[in-house]
């Protein structure tokens, strides 16, 4: 069992939190970012350590304890750092540009696809064939980068799609004769 819930969360140079009842906000040079706490889980700080506190005898609040912690040290990772998702575009004519807060892909199908870029998230062409999703917050970097991959998943004959760059892709042998 994992035990990462109970590991406290070091708050970095210029990363203010604060704790306003069941919300706590996370600002920062990314952004910032809040999230609600459960009614079981307890935290405090102290010395720039964050500590995420809940009752062992409750078996939900254990759970919600680990998921809190995480959630939390995702929101400081974030507005310190950013998190990024790779994607590569493999494929003949397959390409993506990126015009503004629209994305368009140009995947083998028939109409390229437009695909608008929510707020909070930014998405660069590093070339026709290379993309990178960037924000502060881990989920919606993370959902952001799996719909565009959505559109053309990679398939396992020829590896042809959109895939995450470092993905691996189980190859299947074509048919034979």
């Amino acid at each position: 069992m994992s035990r990462i819930g109970k590991a406290p969360v070091n708050i970095p140079e210029g990363v203010d939190v604060k704790l306003d009842g069941r919300n706590i906000t996370v600002k920062g040079s990314g952004g910032q970012l809040a999230y609600c706490l459960h009614n079981d889980i307890n935290v405090e700080i102290k010395d720039n350590v964050i500590y995420v506190k809940w009752d062992d005898a409750i078996k939900k609040a254990k759970a919600q304890g680990g998921t809190a912690r995480a959630s939390i040290y995702n929101m400081v990772k974030g507005v310190s750092s950013g998190f990024e998702k790779k994607l590569t575009l493999i494929g003949v004519g397959y390409r993506a540009q990126v015009k503004g807060s629209n994305l368009t892909l140009s995947l083998g199908f028939s109409n390229p696809i437009n695909y608008n870029i929510p707020d909070g998230v930014s998405v660069e062409a590093t070339s026709q064939t290379e993309l990178i999703v960037k924000g502060n917050d881990k989920q919606k970097v993370g959902q952001i980068a799996s719909e565009i991959r959505a559109f053309r998943p990679p398939e396992p004959y020829k590896g042809k799609g959109v895939r995450y760059t470092d993905e691996y892709v189980a190859r299947k042998e074509a048919k034979k004769k």
